[in-house]
């Protein structure tokens, strides 16, 4: 009998069996209740990261330290985590009303709550995708601080190195240093992280804040101290989760009280009935497509175009922001903050009360309609199926079901794209779930030809929805790219929505089976170029020109 031949697996094989097993280890410890990060429990967790590297979490598997990717988990976690040895992780229990200061990230919201000086609570309230992002965010955090821990010890454990010392003078004492004094702890700081004097500067600029200028030496040394007390003093890190929050995962808790919420309001005002479009964007572009022109009549005069739009996207245009607001509120919209621990804010707005005089746009197709919008904040991964199937169940009452007129589902989001750079715009003809074979096609209202002439890119394809934009690297986005799957980008959201839609549309009849669809993302990234992922930053006023002239086509076909 011949031996079978030995084949060796592609990176891409490798990668996909490894997001495989964090997300079945992750599934696992969650079940189980607790873990430590850095001990036998998180082994699975932390060598599949390391096998896996990540495009976003750069230079995890090498000695030195990984600067910006650092940056960008810090930012979606809540600040002093790094001086906690246990974190928390529940459902909303009820902190709000304590005295304890709520804690929200820089780019996550979410509610985190300081419990004491080594304690961290974090509500998680948006599902499992969340609790994926934290704690793969936490392993990176962790993973990092071991390195630290091994580059400043000497002696096992008996002595430190000059730099350390030096370090835990400046942070202990909170000592105020000089201009002259900061530049040596930078070169000092260099030497433990194997960066160079340009690399640390930069980062430490971009860490510092008024309030603590040098956040960024306490951030360093208290991320080696707690792994030194991890492998000196056996003083392991441990992350738990609360028995509540492992009781009410899955259960749609938290999106049945804000899908109610909204088709309470949609009552009130007597919308209920009326053909309503959902729209799943952001808080501004619709309100100001909308609005902007007759709310700032002098600034549209002057500003062309999206150039009004990029005045109003400036960070020091919060009164005319302000303004457009007010305008709204009193021409048909209805803000809808959120308080069911979504984190998803709500715009109503009804069309029979917008001044179509001087808007951008012509009623033509809704003219004898007077269709009602729904615009909704970001969901986050899962949580788009569990927000957009309790929006599209019947509203109840006392007496009976009603089902809402929907009449589309229009989705704007950021993506990573595959080809191109930011800012350039995808057009989905199917989204496809990774890890699995599930792929949701459609006949998406939004076309290529729809989006040209804004001056962008615009590429059509499949999408991936992804586990985590964060545990992506190049071999398996290149496999997802040059296969005959076609994928053009990667997001978190779609096949989650999809799902959703084609669940209360095709089978549950809960809505028109001739409901609308319409996708279009715009680039934030792109992890197959070097220094163009997400922790590379933000899109700033890159964005305005897709984000606006997707959101002008979607209202273009509504109205």
């Amino acid at each position: 009998m011949s031996k079978l031949n030995k084949i060796d697996r592609t990176r891409a094989q490798e990668s996909r069996n490894a997001i495989e097993k964090l997300y079945i280890s992750m599934r696992h410890l969650f079940t189980r209740g607790f873990y430590k990060p850095m001990g036998i429990s998180g082994e699975t967790l932390r060598n599949s990261l390391l096998l896996l590297r990540p495009e976003i979490y750069g230079s995890i598997a090498e000695e030195r330290i990984e600067l910006n990717g650092l940056m960008y988990v810090i930012d979606r976690l809540p600040i002093g985590i790094e001086e906690c040895q246990f974190i928390n992780l529940t459902t909303d229990e009820g902190y709000r009303n304590s005295t304890f200061e709520v804690i929200v990230p820089p780019k996550r919201r979410r509610n985190c709550y300081r419990i004491d000086k080594d304690q961290m609570n974090i509500e998680i309230t948006r599902g499992r995708s969340e609790i994926y992002d934290i704690l793969t965010h936490l392993t990176f955090l962790f993973i990092e601080s071991h390195k630290i821990q091994k580059r400043v010890t000497l002696l096992e454990g008996e002595d430190f190195t000059r730099e350390w010392k030096h370090l835990e003078e400046i942070v202990i004492y909170n000592k105020k240093i000089t201009s002259e004094e900061r530049e040596v702890s930078i070169v000092h700081l260099g030497s433990i992280l194997g960066r160079t004097f340009d690399e640390v500067t930069k980062i430490h600029h971009n860490f510092s804040t008024q309030e603590n200028p040098d956040r960024f030496f306490h951030l360093m040394y208290w991320l080696g101290k707690l792994a030194i007390n991890e492998v000196i003093n056996q003083k392991k890190r441990t992350i738990t989760f609360s028995s509540k929050l492992i009781e009410e995962i899955g259960h749609h808790i938290y999106g049945e009280i804000w899908a109610n919420t909204i088709k309470k309001v949609l009552k009130e005002n007597k919308l209920l009935k009326r053909p309503i479009h959902i729209i799943s964007a952001n808080m501004h572009s619709v309100l100001n497509s909308i609005y902007a022109q007759n709310a700032l009549p002098k600034e549209a005069k002057e500003y062309k175009g999206f150039e009004l739009y990029q005045l109003l996207s400036n960070a020091d245009s919060k009164p005319l922001q302000k303004q457009v607001k007010e305008y709204a509120s009193k021409n048909g919209l209805i803000y809808i903050k959120d308080t069911s621990g979504t984190n998803i804010n709500v715009q109503v707005i009804d069309t029979n009360k917008i001044n179509f005089d001087n808007s951008a746009f012509q009623k033509t197709s809704s003219e004898k309609e007077n269709p009602v919008i729904i615009v909704m904040d970001y969901a986050f991964g899962e949580q788009a199926y569990e927000t957009m199937d309790e929006l599209l169940k019947p509203y109840k009452n006392s007496k009976k079901k009603n089902n809402l007129d929907v009449k589309s589902v229009s989705i704007m989001g950021k993506a990573g794209i595959l080809e191109g750079a930011k800012g350039d715009i995808m057009i989905p003809s199917a989204h496809i779930f990774e890890g699995t074979a599930d792929n949701y096609p459609f006949k998406n209202e939004l076309t290529k030809e729809d989006l040209k002439g804004f001056g962008v890119n615009v590429f059509d394809g499949s999408m991936i929805s992804v586990l985590g934009t964060s545990l992506q690297n190049k071999d398996l986005l290149k496999f997802f790219h040059n296969s005959t799957w076609n994928v053009i980008g990667l997001e978190m959201e779609g096949a989650h929505y999809q799902k959703a839609i084609q669940a209360a549309s095709k089978i549950r009849g809960t809505i028109s089976e001739e409901v609308k669809v319409r996708y279009a993302y715009y680039a934030s990234d792109n992890p197959l170029e070097t220094g163009a992922t997400l922790a590379s930053g933000g899109l700033g006023m890159t964005g305005v020109t897709p984000t606006y002239a997707i959101t002008q086509k979607i209202l273009e076909q509504i109205f």
